[in-house]
Parts: structure tokens; C-alpha cells; sequence
């Protein structure tokens, strides 16, 4: 059954939830900042502090070209993302804590039929380390970074989530912690919650800016969509 099949309970706006992996609903941000401080240590850079907020939310090529140039080490791309991806792996597979409230929302959204998808900036390989502690049977549809032809900032992850769950993005709801993920989410025409985690993100017109995943559940998010359909 598609989301435009489903209904969440009668009268219900929301078609589908679609919610970003790092930083959101799991606390990985200061890990992957962490892996490119050592990675980029490694190989003669210091990386300090203040380059975190360009790295929070980037999906991998950029992130890596940004890293080369800051620093001028003699490393191909493939091989700096290698390494990054190869050391956060390892990482994740330990297990990874969920953020505040994600646990929860998951199961009341799982338990009213609401279809989610997964959609990340990370790789397939991270995904697939991540998804043991998350919970892969919540999702319907998983979208990596490395899966898309233009990743976030662009609309196209989201797009492609909402196609694969047959929903409408104005009547989905994007949960996201960066400002890279949130102008994917606003892109794609869908209602966006931005959850900051590393840095802070000014609300907006089709956007609501919460502290944390606690205040959020069903009545909300199908709230919100229904506001926008009103606009």
C-alpha cells in the first residue's frame, strides 16, 4: 500500500514522514567531526572547531573537497573519503545512541501506519551500520547520499523518498538538524521541522524550529501539513 493509499486515522493531511539519519535521529554529528579531525590528523592537519558547522550535514564530496583545500594535503578524494567512511564504520557498528525522543516517535509512528523513509547525506555503508540501533523495520524506504545523482542541499533525496513511499512532498513532513538538510526538505515542496543539534537554524515560512524530538507527535506533524494546505 502506497501513502496515497494510507491514511494515518480519517480526515488525516500527513501522507508520509521522512526524517534525515545524523544529527536527527541518531547522535553521530560529533563522531563524523570527531573521524575528520583524526582522519585529517593523520595526515598532518589540524582540524579545529571552527570548520564544523561547514562540515555539519555535507554529504561526502563536498566535504572531502572542503577538507582538501582548507588543508592542501597530498590525498585523492577517494582515498580521504575512503578513509573517513572506513573509520566511521567501524565506529557505528559498536552502536550508536539515539537522539532525545526519537525512540518514541518511531514506535507512535509506527503504530499509527505512517509511512517513513530514511533519507541521509551518509553512505550506503553507513546506513547499513546505523540501522541495527535505529530500527530498519521502521522504515519503508532508505535513501542514501551516494544512491542520488544531487544530494542534499538539493531537492533530489527527498523527491526521490517521496516518489518510492508514493506521497505528495507538500503533504509530507521532513525532520532534519542542519541547514544543508533543511534546504533539501524545503526544496523538494515538503513541510520541514528543523531539530538543530551542532548549529542553530533561524525558523522560516514552511519551517518549524524545535529543540528537540520531545516535543514532537502525530497531532503535530499532521498539524502542520494541514496549516500549509490552508496558506
Amino acid at each position: 500500500m502506497t501513502a496515497l493509499e494510507a491514511r494515518v486515522y480519517p480526515g488525516s493531511d500527513l501522507q508520509a514522514v521522512l526524517c534525515d539519519m545524523d544529527g536527527t535521529l541518531v547522535d553521530t554529528e560529533r563522531s563524523w567531526f570527531a573521524t575528520e579531525v583524526s582522519v585529517m590528523a593523520d595526515l598532518g592537519f589540524h582540524l579545529g572547531p571552527e570548520h564544523a558547522e561547514r562540515l555539519l550535514g555535507s554529504p561526502m564530496d563536498p566535504a572531502v573537497a572542503y577538507l582538501i583545500g582548507i588543508s592542501g594535503v597530498d590525498v585523492a578524494p577517494e582515498e580521504l573519503e575512503r578513509r573517513i567512511n572506513a573509520r566511521m564504520v567501524e565506529i557505528l557498528r559498536s552502536g550508536v545512541d539515539l537522539r532525545p525522543g526519537a525512540k518514541r516517535l518511531l514506535a507512535e509512528l509506527d503504530a499509527a501506519g505512517v509511512p517513513l523513509a530514511l533519507v541521509t547525506a551518509s553512505y550506503r555503508d553507513i546506513v547499513d551500520a546505523v540501522l541495527p540501533s535505529l530500527g530498519a523495520h521502521h522504515f519503508s524506504v532508505t535513501v542514501a547520499g551516494d544512491e542520488v545523482e544531487r544530494p542534499k542541499p538539493n531537492p533530489d533525496p527527498y523527491l526521490v523518498a517521496a516518489a518510492a513511499l508514493g506521497a505528495d512532498p507538500a503533504q509530507c513532513v521532513v525532520l532534519e538538524d542542519s541547514p544543508t538538510g533543511v534546504a533539501s526538505g524545503e526544496a523538494a515542496g515538503c513541510v520541514v521541522i528543523a531539530v538543530p543539534s551542532m548549529t542553530d537554524i533561524p525558523a522560516g515560512p514552511h519551517r518549524t524550529v524545535l529543540p528537540s524530538l520531545e516535543g514532537i507527535d502525530l497531532a503535530l506533524l499532521d498539524g502542520l501539513v494541514r496549516r500549509r494546505a490552508l496558506r
